[in-house]
């Protein structure tokens, strides 16, 4: 069935002549009649008639006035609607209407004045709703993405996805976000969602701009949004998650290696004295040499494994000695010198004068091993025969980047002349039983431990740990402290614990 042709509106004229009809048209008919029968004089039944007619076209004029002005006011307030819902400007207060002087076009723009309130409360209720639901998407803490019939240009994102793909506020969703898409796995479970209307989940792995493992799922929405958007897809980063997973994983298999060697050896000589070497005096005394060393070897390393299991216990509580770190680098250096002499390494100090450089809050036991771990890692990586440099001083600002410069702090360097460190080593320095030159390492007696343990020390301490070192130019571990305020003295401070 076709559509009804809609006549054309009429002229103003031809409005107001209409309506004059419908209003006298049924008493000018009636006199007319009369007139016509004879029933009323020509003289008054002609003025009679011009009253009539007079007065339907004023009363026609004002009816009509009304009712254009009261169509008017519901177009205007249709277009501010729409303007609203365009631009997303605030929308109008309320309907207006002027004042109608015809009773019955005034109940009827007073109803429309009422439909129109209600309206307006409706519709701001529904956005007031809409922007605290956008709030919510905007803040979680997951990235989210809306995408199209399209499905390769993301037609929103919040702000987690937009710091995670680096995207702009404003303007449409490209970018490392458009790759993200066009990654296999993502790209078949959108396929999937998209075509049996269940949510859907992969995973993925991204190489750029940096490597990061995210867990995706794709959720359908029906009934579609209003701008178009018909899947959501949501992102969590379990980047740092496999990685904790994976340095778990090393640890364990790390330290049954690191135990399992000492003790194949132990197992070893001890075979070898009950047979051949029994009646052997020389070969006995050379491997209860031997087995003594693996046996201290051991030791150290579940000491050191005790030890940092320890201060991870405390590394939430902040300690609450002050110590004096000059005078106690300058103990433990001398407490250094037999195996400082053993490899011919020269200690070179700069120390701040005694209560120059005091840290506070502070535990004088843990930073003892601090500077022991530090030195005795800078001996064994640095050259035989070569030059170690420790210095403490207080943390003037300058001293070094990446340090607080605004807080009162004391600086501890250790520095050895050693073949440096490659720069993709040295974010993992700090993990546990991570080595550069595994051979190398074991065989100068080192756990794998020592800078794990100063790495949670330092985190107890509210302290920052810097390593820097390019290759063959050897390498410089930096650890700030917080100091006391100024003017807060240093009274009670240990020279060393």
């Amino acid at each position: 069935m076709g559509d009804r042709a809609t006549a054309p509106p009429l002229p103003p004229a031809g409005r107001w002549l209409c309506a004059a009809l419908l209003v006298g048209g049924v008493p000018s008919a009636a006199l007319l009649l009369l007139l016509a029968g004879g029933w009323l004089a020509p003289g008054p039944g002609l003025l009679a008639l011009a009253a009539t007619l007079l007065a339907a076209a004023l009363l026609a004029w004002l009816w009509l006035r009304d009712l254009l002005r009261l169509a008017a006011a519901l177009r205007q307030a249709a277009a501010a609607r729409e303007s609203t819902a365009a631009t997303g400007a605030p929308p109008p207060s309320a309907l207006e209407i002027a004042a109608p002087l015809v009773p019955a076009v005034s109940e009827v723009a007073e109803g429309a004045a009422r439909l129109a309130r209600r309206l307006e409360e409706r519709c701001a209720r529904l956005e007031a709703m809409r922007r605290a639901d956008a709030a919510i998407l905007e803040a979680l803490p997951d990235p989210l993405l809306v995408l199209g019939a399209g499905r390769l240009v993301p037609l929103r994102a919040n702000a987690a996805a937009r710091a995670l793909f680096g995207i702009p506020s404003a303007g449409p969703a490209a970018g490392d976000a458009a790759a993200l898409l066009r990654h296999p796995a993502l790209a078949e479970a959108v396929d999937r969602a998209a075509a049996t209307g269940q949510a859907q989940a992969a995973d993925l792995t991204l190489a750029v701009p940096v490597a990061r493992e995210l867990a995706a799922t794709v959720i359908p929405l029906d009934p579609p949004l209003a701008d178009g958007g018909r899947l959501l897809v949501v992102l969590a980063d379990r980047t740092r998650e496999r990685a904790v997973e994976r340095m778990r994983a090393d640890f364990v298999a790390n330290a049954s290696h690191e135990l399992r060697t000492p003790l194949a050896s132990l197992i070893g000589f001890i075979e070898t004295l009950r047979g051949p070497a029994r009646d052997d005096p020389e070969a006995r005394a050379r491997f209860l040499g031997i087995m003594a060393e693996q046996a201290e070897r051991m030791r150290r390393l579940i000491d050191d494994l005790l030890g940092l299991t320890r201060i991870e216990l405390t590394e939430h509580t902040p300690p609450s000695g002050r110590v004096d770190l000059a005078a106690l680098a300058r103990a433990e250096a001398e407490a250094m010198a037999p195996i400082l002499a053993a490899r011919r390494v020269t200690l070179a100090l700069d120390l701040a004068p005694e209560g120059a450089a005091v840290a506070e809050p502070a535990d004088a036991e843990q930073l003892a091993q601090v500077v022991r771990n530090l030195l005795d890692n800078a001996v064994r990586h640095g050259r035989e025969g070569g030059t170690v440099r420790l210095a403490v001083a207080p943390a003037g600002p300058g001293m070094a980047q990446r340090l607080p410069a605004a807080r009162p702090g004391v600086l501890l360097s250790v520095t050895d002349d050693g073949p440096g460190i490659p720069r993709e080593h040295i974010p993992r320095l700090t993990e546990r039983f991570y080595r550069v030159d595994r051979g190398r390492s074991r065989a100068a007696g080192g756990t794998g431990l020592g800078l794990a343990i100063v790495k949670h020390i330092v985190n107890r301490h509210r302290g920052q740990l810097l390593i820097e070192s390019e290759e063959g130019q050897g390498a410089t571990f930096r650890v700030w402290l917080p100091a006391p305020a100024a003017g807060a003295g240093t009274e009670g401070a240990p020279a060393r614990r």
